[in-house]
């Protein structure tokens, strides 16, 4: 999984509804914001923070308290998977000092990945932060910032053991009609290249009939999206010797009343079967989305990455996805650079890619991260990988913009997510994604009604943008606009 599936809104922290003048009541133990860094799991781990903050009396902030910097506590829920999101998180916890410097009694908290992974380290480096937490530590947070207050030193707890799933937390969705439920923690695969295992430990599974009782609840709540997720969603059940369990969730979800959509993220290729397949293809709230990282083409490197599969089994899953679902839109995860990658190596990338057809890529170059076995392999020249990343992502962009001019002149059926575009205000726009989870802007009719959060709108895509649609119908021209609530 990785931040680049979302967009900025979508990844957003939540802020508390605006309050005129709030009392000094209303702050509870104090003001808090939770500041994001990295994917899908963490902002989902980030609700969970919310709501064990919100439980112990803490209150969430509005956004004019946010901008005035009128906080009592912040926590920024931190990346390990690139090298990138630590220098974002040191360069941001650097300018909260200055926050703290005017306000003495403001407290700050480092959780997620890194603080899994550089625990010492990060209370070592930022004296002026309060608390340190695990991935597994989430629901000690307040008891580590009440110790820090007593003691006037930070509090350090990260524990290598899961205890229990984070989802027996309480939770403030940033979303009440799309919500993450995650199915699994952890990682049983030992890729070259990726941190996960050591941050979010062992796969564990959750009880299927927990995840189902969950998503009930959500929708009960008023959810009408919601999206599976864990490190490796199609591996779900295998610890209980269940292989066809994640299969059997799928099918589970389609019979639940009022769930309009789902989605997971992300499986693995190696475990990808045909009946998951099936499943995706004969659930009709089952969405053709699907998220499929091939990493690279080249079978020398994919065996140096400790990737199960070769490129031509990739494609052969792709192929019978496609004959299943022709309407499925398949992203992708490319490294470029990996310790060893030569041109020939790289050019077999370029091919899978060009037959493949992804909708999109999210290409990264290689970050080396320290306790990785490839962290100790020789490195490419940074020019040389530049030069290769350059080239691989102007083909991709050729392809998703040919695969989005598809889209022109057909109906797509969108639900309005209440994250809106930076010119939606201005053009008379709502946001939304479409089925195959495509980013959509419609302008609304003069004349015809204004959709709300999850409503969906079934509407004529008059233009493909090079990442997004754009949906300006006229109904007089016999283009469609219709709102379903």
């Amino acid at each position: 999984m990785n931040e680049e599936m979302m967009t900025e809104a979508e990844r957003a922290s939540k802020l508390a509804e605006s309050t005129v003048d709030p009392a000094p009541a209303a702050r509870g133990k104090g003001v808090f914001y939770v500041h994001t860094l990295g994917c899908q799991m963490n902002v989902h781990d980030s609700e969970r923070i919310a709501g064990v903050l919100e439980e112990a009396g803490y209150v969430p902030a509005t956004e004019e308290q946010y901008l005035d910097h009128d906080i009592d506590l912040i926590v920024m829920n931190t990346c390990a998977v690139r090298e990138n999101a630590a220098e974002r998180m040191y360069g941001t916890i650097g300018l909260w000092a200055g926050m703290k410097r005017e306000r003495p009694n403001l407290q700050i908290a480092v959780g997620g990945c890194m603080a899994q992974l550089d625990r010492e380290k990060i209370a070592r480096k930022t004296p002026w932060v309060d608390a340190v937490f695990g991935t597994k530590n989430i629901g000690a947070l307040p008891q580590l910032l009440e110790q820090a207050r007593i003691e006037g030193h930070a509090q350090v707890k990260v524990q290598e053991d899961l205890n229990y799933f984070p989802s027996q937390l309480p939770t403030d969705r940033a979303s009440k009609v799309s919500s993450w439920v995650a199915i699994s923690v952890g990682c049983n695969n030992t890729c070259t290249f990726c941190i996960v295992p050591t941050t979010r430990g062992k796969e564990h599974d959750r009880r299927p009939g927990d995840i189902l009782a969950e998503i009930r609840r959500c929708v009960d709540e008023g959810a009408k999206e919601v999206t599976l997720l864990g490190q490796n969603v199609n591996s779900f059940g295998y610890g209980i010797g269940d292989r066809f369990a994640f299969f059997k969730l799928l099918r589970a979800c389609g019979e639940i009343e009022g769930l309009e959509r789902v989605r997971f993220t992300s499986p693995h290729p190696a475990a990808f079967t045909d009946d998951v397949i099936a499943a995706m293809a004969e659930t009709p709230n089952v969405m053709h989305q699907l998220h499929f990282p091939l990493q690279s083409g080249s079978d020398r490197i994919l065996r140096a990455m400790r990737r199960s599969y070769r490129s031509a089994k990739f494609l052969d899953i792709l192929r019978k996805i496609r004959e299943a679902m022709p309407d499925a839109q398949i992203s992708t995860d490319i490294i470029v650079g990996f310790p060893g990658e030569t041109e020939e190596d790289f050019q077999e990338t370029m091919r899978v890619v060009e037959e493949a057809r992804f909708s999109s890529a999210f290409t990264f170059i290689y970050s080396p991260r320290p306790g990785t076995p490839a962290a100790d392999m020789e490195q490419l020249p940074r020019d040389v990988v530049q030069d290769r990343f350059d080239r691989l992502v102007a083909l991709q962009e050729r392809i998703t913009e040919e695969n989005l001019k598809t889209f022109e002149g057909r109906d797509v059926e969108v639900m309005v997510t209440g994250t809106p575009g930076k010119k939606d205000a201005a053009t008379h726009r709502v946001t939304g994604r479409e089925k195959t989870g495509v980013l959509v802007h419609i302008g609304v009719p003069e004349g015809e009604p204004m959709p709300q959060v999850g409503d969906f709108v079934t509407a004529t895509v008059t233009h493909a943008g090079r990442h997004n649609l754009i949906a300006d119908p006229d109904p007089k021209a016999g283009q469609t606009y219709a709102v379903r609530h």
